[in-house]
This record gives structure tokens, C-alpha cells and sequence, in this order.
């Protein structure tokens, strides 16, 4: 429990240090979006998001090899979003929507900060859960014990799904203040209990951390927050499940995505009480 505590209270703080640097810099006003109040917002949230969470991660992450899991995972996941929040603000790259967009722009020769965004993340969430598969604790399980060797790599495929796959899922649902964070405390709370636990907890502190700011628009999180904090969760998902618990939360990531193309998750949470009135909790009034 006082490991929980720690990694959670340090996220917090991280976070919040960060912001604060961030806020400071001169240039920090090149951050600033209009979001769909027409509110200025910063998106200074994002990158002290993946800071603040990464650290808290691998400081409460059982072993070094999940530290440094961990921190690929956050430190790619937050870098290539921010990349993305930055240049994909551009005229020339508003076009490409969604994954078919990106791969649209691709055939026709243009790179999109939205691929490089994709390919980085889905990069990380390999390397991830090759670390991963280095860890004595998630070797131990059972079913990789018996592995050979085409299942140990298909194992470390669907892990890597799992942390990009999350990630991705984190940043569909980052379209209203709190929308993130709120989801990623539902997603997470359960992986803070047992070994591990820490690990989630310094994710979910930086989140609850920036929270306020988040529900009060002063910042969004643009794909920096909402890809590394997914990413971070992904990991301590991948590092808690064998490779059939890998292949079902692989396979509802796969299909909320899917879903996602179709139809439209705000409508569906405003369409819907519980949902409607969880999502709206601590927001500024319009």
C-alpha cells in the first residue's frame, strides 16, 4: 500500500511540477487551442501528463525491466503525440482523418504526423512488451512457461497490441474536459490491486493530479496525455495478463476502435444516463 502511495503522490506532483515549467517557458503560448466551447486552452497538459505519469510508473514498476518498460512506453507514446499535436495543427495535414486517412495520405506519397504518430506508438508497444517478456514475474505465468518459441513471439505481438491499443483507445475517447482521465481511473483501478499495483498508481496519480485543470479548461491533453497515459496503462495490462487475457483485451481494443469509425462515442456517452452524468462530473458549466 505505501508503495501505491508513493508512485501515486509522485505522479501527482511530477505532473504538476511540469505544467507549472511548462507554463512558464516564453514560448508556452504557442500551446494554445481553441477547444468546443471556444475556450483557450493549453496543451501544455499533454506533455506534463506524460511526464508526470511516465516517472510515476517506473518508480512504482516491481522490477527494472517493467521500469524501463514503462518508460518506452510513456517517454515514445507522449513524444510522438505531442509531435503530432504540434505539426498536425497544420493546414496541410488537417485532411487525413482516422487510420484510413493516414494510410490515404500514404498512397498518395504524404507522410502524416498521424502515421508517424501510429508508427511510433505501435513501435513502442513492441519494445515494451519485449521488455516485458525479459521480467521474471510475467515469464512465470503458466502459459509461457510451456511456450515455445512461436508462441513467445506471438505473446510479445499481442502485448504490444495491448499497449498500443490502449493507448489509442485513450486518445479517441480525449474529446471533452476529463473524458481521459476519468476513463483511464476506470480501466486502471483494478490493475492497482496485487503485484504491480504501484506501477498504476503512479499512472493514475498524474492524471488525478491534472484533473482539476483538465475538468476546468485550463489545459486538454492532446494526443501527448491521452498516448502515453493509454500507453502506461497498456503496460501494466500487458504485464498483468497471460496470453489468452492478452488476446481478449486485444480483441475488445480491436473492436471499440472498429466501432469508433462508426459511430461517434460522445453521442453514444450523451445518449446514455450514467455515462452522460459520469462524463459531465466536476466539468466547468458551459
Amino acid at each position: 500500500m505505501a508503495s501505491r502511495m508513493t508512485s501515486s503522490g509522485l505522479g501527482a506532483l511530477a505532473a504538476r511540477a511540469a505544467l507549472a515549467w511548462i507554463r512558464r517557458d516564453p514560448r508556452s503560448g504557442e500551446l494554445d487551442r481553441t477547444n468546443f466551447h471556444g475556450r483557450t486552452v493549453s496543451l501544455a497538459g499533454g506533455p506534463a501528463l506524460a511526464a508526470g505519469a511516465t516517472l510515476g510508473a517506473a518508480a512504482g514498476a516491481p522490477s527494472a525491466v517493467a521500469a524501463a518498460a514503462a518508460i518506452t512506453a510513456g517517454v515514445t507514446g507522449g513524444a510522438v503525440g505531442f509531435y503530432d499535436d504540434v505539426v498536425g495543427n497544420r493546414p496541410e495535414q488537417k485532411s487525413a482523418k482516422g487510420f484510413r486517412g493516414h494510410l490515404g495520405a500514404l498512397r498518395e506519397g504524404r507522410v502524416t504526423s498521424g502515421l508517424v504518430k501510429i508508427a511510433g506508438v505501435g513501435a513502442a508497444g513492441l519494445a515494451a512488451a519485449a521488455l516485458l517478456a525479459r521480467d521474471p514475474s510475467v515469464r512465470a505465468h503458466p502459459a509461457r512457461q510451456r511456450a515455445g518459441a512461436v508462441r513467445r513471439t506471438a505473446d510479445v505481438l499481442l502485448g504490444a497490441g495491448v499497449v498500443a491499443g490502449t493507448a489509442n483507445l485513450l486518445n479517441l475517447l480525449d474529446l471533452r474536459p476529463g473524458r481521459a482521465i476519468k476513463a483511464a481511473t476506470v480501466i486502471g483501478t483494478p490493475l492497482v490491486a496485487g503485484r504491480g499495483g504501484a506501477l498504476t498508481a503512479g499512472t493514475l496519480g498524474a492524471g488525478v493530479g491534472l484533473l482539476p485543470a483538465d475538468l476546468g479548461e485550463e489545459i486538454m491533453l492532446g494526443d501527448a496525455g491521452a498516448n502515453a497515459l493509454g500507453a502506461l496503462l497498456g503496460v501494466a495490462l500487458a504485464a498483468r495478463t497471460g496470453p489468452a487475457g492478452r488476446a481478449l483485451a486485444l480483441a475488445v481494443l480491436a473492436g471499440l476502435t472498429a466501432a469508433s469509425e462508426k459511430v461517434s462515442f460522445t453521442r453514444v456517452i450523451q445518449d446514455t444516463p450514467g455515462l452522460r452524468e459520469f462524463d459531465a462530473l466536476g466539468r466547468r458549466a458551459p
